[in-house]
C-alpha cells in the first residue's frame, strides 16, 4: 500500500518539477476555477489529516492546514510533498488493521465512523487520483503535458485502445 501511494505522489512531485509558480497557481480555467496547487494542497491536507489524527486514533477530515504557501509556490508544495512522504514511510504496516474514528463534514454536518488505518490510506489515495484527474483537466487547458499516462488514472478504470 506504502509503494503504490508513494508512486502515485511521486507523480504530482514530477508535475510540480516541471511547471512554473504562474502555471501552479493559475485560477483562470472554468468551471471551478481552482489551480493546480490548490487541488496539490487539498490532496496533501487529506494525507496530514490521517497523519494528525493517528496517535488519537481519530482522524479529522474537515480540520485541514489549507497552507496557502502551498498552493501558490512550487517550492513549499514540494516541500509539502516531502513531508507527506515522510510521514507515509514512517507507517509501520502492521498498524494497517488497527481501527480509528474517522471525522468528516459530508455537507449536513459532521459524521463520524470507524475505519481502519489501511481503508483511511485507501480512501486518500483514491481521492488523490481524483483531484490528479480535475488536474489533468487543468493541465490540458493551460497546455502543459502530462508528467505520465497514468496521472489522474485510477488503476480499476479501464484504458480506452485507439484505433486509427
Amino acid at each position: 500500500m506504502i509503494d503504490a501511494i508513494d508512486k502515485n505522489l511521486q507523480r504530482g512531485i514530477k508535475l510540480l518539477n516541471a511547471i512554473t509558480d504562474e502555471q501552479y497557481s493559475d485560477t483562470t480555467i472554468p468551471p471551478y476555477y481552482s489551480s493546480i496547487g490548490a487541488n496539490m494542497r487539498h490532496v496533501l491536507d487529506a494525507f496530514t489529516c490521517i497523519f494528525n489524527g493517528l496517535e488519537k486514533k481519530c482522524v479529522d477530515f474537515s480540520d485541514r492546514e489549507r497552507n496557502e504557501l502551498a498552493e501558490e509556490k512550487t517550492e513549499f508544495g514540494l516541500a509539502y510533498f516531502n513531508c507527506v512522504l515522510e510521514q507515509l514511510h514512517n507507517l509501520n504496516p502492521s498498524d494497517f488493521d488497527l481501527i480509528i474514528s474517522v471525522k468528516d463534514d459530508l455537507g449536513t454536518g459532521v459524521v463520524t465512523a470507524n475505519y481502519t488505518v489501511g481503508s483511511v490510506l485507501i480512501q486518500a489515495h483514491s481521492h488523490a487520483i481524483h483531484h490528479y484527474a480535475s488536474i489533468g483537466f487543468i493541465i490540458n487547458q493551460l497546455g502543459i503535458e502530462l508528467p505520465d499516462a497514468d496521472f489522474g488514472y485510477n488503476p480499476t478504470t479501464p484504458k480506452k485502445v485507439l484505433v486509427g
